[in-house]
């Protein structure tokens, strides 16, 4: 037995223990507030950028490589710098600490997700990040295979869904529903396997595109409809079938089946394990993930670390400082930036230059902005987020049904967007632990579909947001409001890219003309084939926003692609 498989059953036979009837007590003063994103620094920025005005250069710093914006995308860049032999870089990362949306956190010493808090087991088609995890010491050849470290597998049991009164395993709803239920999930089965024949889809999509040719026919009838409306052409319209969708459409892009593309639905399941209807069997290994307490912040801390070890020649991020102006000539490029620390303006001089930024960010500070960023800036939407981590003292009182799992969701949660949450006690191996408590659950809120929920994310305040969210989770959590000790938000007001109608044929046609000897092998024996990047003579760009949508897979590698352009 699997060790992940036997905690399950020893989390199982722990349940009838701790789960106790709802107590009485009264609910306590709820402490909280915002962290995580220092929303001042990017107004402060916003409105520099509007008048185009700030401090002069108080100093005047050079490197080989200037890397702006410290997400996924700007550590895999760094982090291919070094194993391409460059050393002379800086990294310039607006908050305190590097990983973008893949920081982690700790509420009342608990650590906790900030934002993405799991990685699928990658395929073949993201060998950049299998090599990662391999860096890492996730993966390695077991006799001729290739085997994941099960201490950071998932546990089991994975997931569960709150329907109709009781927890049921797995998020497809299936306890009680009809026939026709049960035939339209056949029919979308059949449909995502009929699509993926038609056309590959892949995981990143950029292994996909090939400059030679347009986009796949069947890639772009997808493409030129909302999911929605391809649903209603399929004739797939059974409720159930639909929240689904509608779910997994705004835990991977931020937005519902009525805003993203029929295309981003159909990759969903077509780039990773396909969708199973109940009954069928499933590739137990295709549907893995990879998760820590810290969620993805486990994998950005150690892309992180050899960036701040002078001794070992780093010192590299340079965190609390903002890019305020980007700027290409013929001999560099040159970066004003504004140090938080020290309070004043530096300026950066570098032969290269690596954006990776958000889109929109990167069209304001980039002077004389290529035509390719300005069109991506006009056509991206970006969906806000918001992350809810929920300290609780003691084990929770528990509705009937399955037995608590790492994710847990509500079937048609009344809180806008709401996705559910993850236990960030769930990968302890001491079972009675993971039941028992302390630990903190990370809420979820996709906001874009919320009418000015962006602005509502940026003037309301913390108690707006976790009032609602703790009323939701007291229906299965009777006891929640006695158990909560402190809930901590985290707001993104800009969290991911929303892949709508046409999004995909327009991003498909950017970065891929090939450039001449960027083939070679890199210090730790990687090999480097050509990866499609956005660039200019002296510009390369990489964020997950020019693949469209927002996930470790594609800002890893985009990254990684730009980091061997300015390498040279």
């Amino acid at each position: 037995m699997q060790r992940r498989h036997f905690l399950a059953t020893a989390a199982a036979s722990a349940a009838a223990a701790v789960l106790l009837p709802g107590c009485d007590k009264a609910p306590r003063v709820l402490e909280g507030g915002f962290t995580g994103i220092d929303m001042a620094r990017g107004h402060q920025l916003r409105d520099w950028l509007k008048t185009g005005s700030w401090p002069a250069p108080a100093v005047v710093r050079r490197a080989q490589v200037i890397i702006a914006g410290g997400g996924v995308a700007g550590l895999a860049a760094a982090r291919s710098l070094r194993l391409a032999g460059i050393a002379d870089f800086a990294l310039l990362e607006l908050e305190d600490s590097a990983g973008g949306n893949s920081r982690g956190g700790a509420v009342q010493g608990i650590a906790c997700p900030l934002g993405a808090h799991y990685l699928p087991v990658p395929g073949d088609d993201a060998r950049e990040v299998q090599d990662l995890l391999e860096e890492l010491g996730l993966r390695q050849r077991v006799a001729g295979r290739w085997r994941y470290d099960e201490r950071h597998l998932c546990h089991s049991p994975q997931e569960r869904l709150f329907f109709e009164g009781a927890w049921q395993e797995g998020l497809l709803p299936v306890q009680g529903v009809d026939d026709a239920t049960l035939a339209q999930y056949r029919r979308f089965a059949q449909a995502v396997a009929q699509q993926s024949k038609a056309a590959r889809f892949t995981m990143p999509v950029l292994k996909s595109l090939d400059a030679r040719k347009p986009l796949a026919p069947a890639h772009q009838a997808l493409d030129a409809v909302t999911f929605d409306a391809w649903l209603q052409q399929q004739e797939l319209d059974d409720p159930h079938l639909r929240w689904y969708l509608d779910y997994c459409c705004r835990d991977d892009y931020g937005a519902g089946t009525a805003h993203v593309s029929a295309w981003a639905g159909i990759h969903y399941f077509a780039s990773r394990h396909g969708f199973h209807a109940p009954g069928e069997a499933a590739d137990e290994a295709r549907e893995s993930v990879l998760t820590w307490p810290q969620g993805n912040g486990w994998i950005t801390q150690r892309l992180a670390a050899p960036l701040q070890n002078s001794a070992q020649g780093g010192g590299q991020l340079r965190a609390a400082t903002s890019v305020l102006r980007i700027t290409e000539n013929r001999h560099g490029v040159e970066v004003d930036a504004f140090n938080h620390a020290t309070d004043s303006v530096e300026r950066w001089q570098a032969p290269r230059c690596i954006v990776a930024l958000p889109v929109f960010m990167a069209a304001r500070v980039v002077q004389n902005p290529p035509a390719f960023l300005t069109g991506a800036a006009r056509r991206l939407g970006w969906a806000p987020w918001l992350v809810a981590n929920i300290h609780i003292d003691s084990a929770l009182t528990d509705r009937p049904g399955a037995a608590p799992a790492w994710d847990n969701v509500l079937y048609a949660d009344p809180t806008a967007g709401g996705l559910g949450y993850v236990n960030a006690g769930h990968q302890r191996l001491d079972a009675r632990a993971v039941l028992a408590g302390p630990t903190v659950l990370t809420y979820y809120q996709a906001l874009g579909d919320a009418p000015d929920g962006r602005q509502h994310l940026a003037t309301q305040p913390w108690q707006h947001w976790a009032d609602p969210i703790l009323a939701a989770l007291a229906v299965p959590h009777p006891d929640l409001r006695q158990r909560a000790t402190r809930v901590d938000i985290t707001r993104y007001g800009h969290a991911m890219a929303i892949p709508t109608p046409g999004m995909l044929g327009f991003l498909s046609q950017i970065g891929l003309q090939r450039l001449p000897g960027k083939r070679r092998q890199l210090s730790n024996g990687e090999q480097t084939p050509w990866i499609p990047t956005p660039a200019t003579a002296r510009l390369a760009f990489a964020h997950s926003d020019w693949s469209g949508y927002s996930v470790f897979e594609e800002a890893f590698t985009r990254g990684h692609g730009a980091g061997l352009v300015a390498a040279g």
